[in-house]
């Protein structure tokens, strides 16, 4: 038997825009917090940690900056 995953949301998320990880073996699974049954990207590990760390490098535009 799997066991379920383990889901956290970002404690700097807002009302509603946010999706929540898991940290698995493997992948890195992701969801959006507000539809918790509907689909969870996959990723791998090293996949994961280049994204956040472009996110802490400040490599991509808020959406608000877009407006």
């Amino acid at each position: 038997m799997k066991s379920q995953p383990t889901w956290r949301k970002s404690s700097r998320s807002d009302d509603g825009n946010c999706v929540e990880v898991a940290h698995t073996h493997e992948p890195v699974l992701v969801r959006d917090s507000k539809n918790t049954a509907g689909p969870v990207l996959r990723f791998a590990p090293e996949q994961w940690h280049t994204f956040m760390d472009g996110i802490r490098l400040g490599g991509f535009e808020s959406p608000t900056a877009m407006e």
